[in-house]
Formats: C-alpha cells, sequence, structure tokens
C-alpha cells in the first residue's frame, strides 16, 4: 500500500468528519481542498477514493462524484457532432504536417471551452447545486469529490477552476484530486510538467 496516499486520505477523512464539522480549510466559508497524487498513481488513487467514498456513505453522508473527463465530453457534444467531426479532421491534417501545430490547434479550440466562469467551472457548479438541492437535509454531510483532472492536460491549468467555484457550492467540502507534485505549502506543478503554480487558498493534502 502507498503510505503517502494512505495518509494523505486518512488526514482528509479525520477533518470531514470532526466533531464541529468538517475542517478542511481554515476559512470559515471557503470549504476547498486539494489532494495531491503523482500521475502514475491514478488508479490506486481511485481506489483511496472509493474507500472513502463507501465509509462517508456508511456513517451517513451524501457524496458526488465529478469526473472532469466528463464535464468536458458533454460540453462539447453540446455544439453537436458535425462540429466535433470537423475539429477531428482538420487536427488531423495540421497534425499530420506538424505535431506542435496540431496541439496548438486543439488548444484554441478547446481551452475556451474551459477557462473563466462561464467555461467548465459553470457546469461543475450546476451539477454542484443540483445534488445539495436533491439531498436538503445533508448539508453537513455532504461532499463533493472532483476527479480525472488529469484527462484535461495540457488544455487546462487547474488553480483558477476553484476559485471560479467559490460563492457557487452552498459551502459544501469540495475536493480536488491533483495529478502532479506539491512545492513547498502552496506550490503546485500540474501533471509534473512545466512551471510550478503558487496561486492557491485551498488546505493542500499529501
Amino acid at each position: 500500500m502507498n503510505q503517502r496516499l494512505a495518509s494523505t486520505f486518512a488526514a482528509l477523512k479525520a477533518d470531514l468528519i470532526h466533531e464541529e464539522g468538517p475542517r478542511i480549510s481554515t476559512m470559515r466559508n471557503y470549504r476547498f481542498c486539494i489532494a495531491v497524487y503523482q500521475p502514475r498513481e491514478e488508479f490506486e488513487l481511485r481506489r483511496h477514493v472509493q474507500r472513502l467514498t463507501s465509509e462517508l456513505v456508511a456513517g451517513g453522508w451524501v457524496v458526488k462524484g465529478i469526473s472532469l473527463q466528463r464535464v468536458l465530453l458533454n460540453r462539447l457534444r453540446s455544439h453537436g457532432e458535425h462540429d466535433i467531426a470537423r475539429i477531428i479532421q482538420r487536427e488531423k491534417g495540421v497534425t499530420a504536417k506538424n505535431a506542435e501545430r496540431g496541439l496548438n490547434f486543439l488548444k484554441d479550440k478547446i481551452t475556451p471551452e474551459l477557462e473563466g466562469p462561464e467555461g467548465i467551472a459553470a457546469d461543475l457548479a450546476k451539477e454542484i447545486q443540483d445534488f445539495i438541492a436533491a439531498n436538503p437535509d445533508k448539508a453537513e454531510r455532504t461532499l463533493v469529490i472532483i476527479g480525472r483532472v488529469g484527462a484535461l492536460y495540457p488544455f487546462f491549468r487547474s488553480s483558477a477552476l476553484l476559485k471560479h467555484l467559490d460563492g457557487h457550492t452552498k459551502n459544501v467540502p469540495v475536493v480536488l484530486m491533483y495529478p502532479g507534485e506539491r512545492l513547498g505549502e502552496t506550490g503546485l506543478r500540474f501533471m509534473g510538467k512545466g512551471g510550478a503554480d503558487s496561486d492557491y487558498r485551498p488546505r493542500i493534502y499529501g
């Protein structure tokens, strides 16, 4: 067993079930946190998430798991299959000539769907709000876990995601599963690539 991941989830669970209510943040009205893991640990991470979910549900919690990959694909499909097919065909043509240009083409098409308060954060906020509305009597025992973040690499950096969600989650605890590296107290490197991003307010586990 990966002891680091085990310790991460043990600390996370202890703070969630604190006798005075969830304590995943030092800020009373900011219940967001990040659990960091190595990208190669993805499948083990999912087992820990499943175990935590089962334990919380057994204790009377309701838990909502959200896949960022699914949310992105749903957003792209909303434009219609014809548009998707056109983008794929164009990307293949550009990549055949120059792989870097092909990647840049996809970034230009996909990044606007992800970033900003009206991007993927808006879709997440709606899912979270719908889940909360469906469980009105579980306000203090509701958890949202956001996963499959790595599926959006290299089109997306998650540092702004929680910022755009702030104020739209009814103050329920939200945990972002972050594939990457921790650097110091607040620095994170998404997927272990590129420069570090230190613009993180949430508590970091791991």
